[in-house]
């Protein structure tokens, strides 16, 4: 789950950030546009990535007297 979220997440930064570049350099404004969205929608799935992690290394805290690790 959170490797394949993660590369998810890269997949669509880079390719946001190729979009937004060719239409920076062919003056295409709406390209550029989608690359920026892209880009946004990269590092909404990478904080949500993050997010799991975090939720999923919780889940697995004993709370009891020590909070050591089950």
């Amino acid at each position: 789950m959170g490797i394949a979220d993660k590369f998810d997440a890269a997949k669509d930064k880079v390719a946001g950030k190729v979009k937004e570049t060719t239409g920076k350099a062919t003056d295409n404004h709406s390209l550029a546009a989608e690359g920026k969205l892209d880009q946004a929608k990269g590092s909404a799935k990478d904080t949500v990535a993050d997010a799991k992690a975090h939720l999923s290394e919780d889940a697995h805290t004993d709370d009891t007297e020590g909070g050591g690790r089950l």
